[in-house]
């Protein structure tokens, strides 16, 4: 029994590190832009074009603080003044370096209970918005973040005149004791994408 719960351990091992470098293939090959004719960011209140339409992409992660981790890498990016979101569209990929923000929410609520919020506790919250223009159509996305080795996909279509918001909303791994709670300071798991507000 003991043999079999080894191979059973490695077989789960493998699939993790095999999973891992699959993951870090598909971010080294969004992260180069084969096109550049694609999209291109609106920071300006002009109207929009016949043929186009604006997406406004909204996306945000909360990381513990430089140092709350002992023996964390010195590379990582977590805590930090900035942090990179990878986005690829149709070719066309853009890395954008986010400014953190401290930001702190109660670890207990009113009545003295844990609170259930994933984000309470102190730590950096990273918020990005960005506003790009695109030919009306269907477009493939693909949502990356290279530090934590993550990376999601999506298929939108684009109204011609209109804009589009695609907001990436984060999910935290848990803290199983004394109750099972999401927590940032457990990491980040994944994200749940919405289009103009409804989830996909």
């Amino acid at each position: 029994m003991d043999k079999l719960m080894r191979l059973v351990v490695a077989a789960v091992f493998g699939i993790v590190v095999i999973g891992c470098s699959a993951t870090a293939k598909k971010m080294t090959i969004e992260s180069r832009t084969e096109r550049t004719d694609v999209f291109k960011e609106v920071t300006g209140g002009d109207p929009i074009p016949t043929g186009y339409g604006d997406v406004v992409i909204r996306g945000n992660i909360k990381t513990h603080l430089g140092g709350y981790y002992i023996g964390e890498s010195k590379e990582s990016v977590h805590g930090k003044e900035s942090y990179p979101f990878l986005v690829n569209i149709d070719g066309q990929a853009a890395l954008w370096s986010v400014p953190g923000v401290r930001d702190s929410k109660p670890a207990y609520d009113k009545d003295g209970k844990t609170s259930r919020d994933p984000e309470a506790r102190e730590g950096m919250k990273y918020i990005l918005e960005k506003k790009i223009r695109l030919a009306a159509g269907s477009h493939k996305v693909f949502f990356g973040l290279p530090a934590d080795n993550y990376f999601i996909e999506a298929d939108i279509t684009v109204q011609n005149g209109e804009t589009t918001v695609i907001e990436y909303k984060p999910v935290y791994r848990y803290k199983t004791m004394p109750t099972r709670i999401p927590t940032f300071l457990k990491g980040f798991s994944r994200y749940e994408i919405y289009l103009n507000g409804n989830k996909s």
